[in-house]
């Protein structure tokens, strides 16, 4: 196992040609995003460049966008380290999700058709079964893809890129409390696809607002490692 913390074959070497700075950039985002790079770790340019099969450059480069965006804290004479939300950065982030996610369940509400519901029917249930198996990663895959499904149901696509460029973040504060809303979570989605099959906009509204709301305080809750 490298220092970083990733296990061997982790990470699928990048291959080339392509713009590689911007896939390495994608690459460690990735690995931020699912906590497989945790907060705080300590980020090698040299063994991140070796897991990745590129050279260093290209890894610093993404470093460096990184600490642009908030993801990657540059130390002086320390190097880069993931940074370490704190809580009022969570809650911000979370605060601003509730207010896009509850609108956008009741635009879904009210433009949802048949197909909109299976597919978010299908949605849950691959979730309810990524928690039966105790699968965190695909549990959050899954929850971030029901959500983009309500997001598109809406139609809004103003919304839907405000969204987008909170979903990451979303992802990453999601992923260490995924285990602990298990079944909950997959309960509350059920009951919001009924209010939005039922064109109930402010059940809708208010359930994503709980829905949210439950998350935001779960993040707070967690155990601190």
């Amino acid at each position: 196992m490298l220092s970083t913390g990733l296990p061997q074959g982790a990470v699928p070497k990048l291959e080339r040609p392509g713009p590689l700075r911007d896939r390495v950039y994608e690459a460690l985002l990735e690995l931020i995003t699912t906590r497989a790079l945790q907060p705080g770790q300590h980020l090698v340019e040299s063994e991140l460049a070796g897991h990745l099969g590129v050279s260093r450059q290209p890894v610093r480069e993404a470093l460096q966008r990184l600490n642009t965006e908030g993801w990657v804290d540059l130390r002086p004479a320390q190097g880069a380290f993931v940074h370490e939300p704190t809580e009022e950065e969570a809650d911000q982030l979370l605060t601003v999700r509730t207010l896009l996610e509850a609108e956008a369940a009741r635009l879904a509400a009210a433009n949802a058709g048949s197909a909109g519901i299976t597919a978010l029917e299908t949605l849950c249930a691959q979730g309810e079964q990524a928690v039966e198996a105790d699968d965190v990663d695909a549990a959050v895959a899954m929850n971030a893809r029901f959500h983009a499904k309500i997001m598109e149901l809406a139609g809004n696509a103003v919304l839907a890129e405000l969204a987008a460029q909170v979903d990451r973040r979303v992802r990453w504060y999601y992923t260490p409390v995924a285990r602990r809303r298990g079944h909950q979570s997959w309960i509350e989605h059920r009951e919001l696809i009924a209010a939005i099959a039922d064109r109930d906009e402010q059940r809708a509204t208010q359930l994503m607002r709980e829905h949210t709301e439950h998350t935001r305080r779960s993040y707070h809750a967690r155990p601190r490692s």
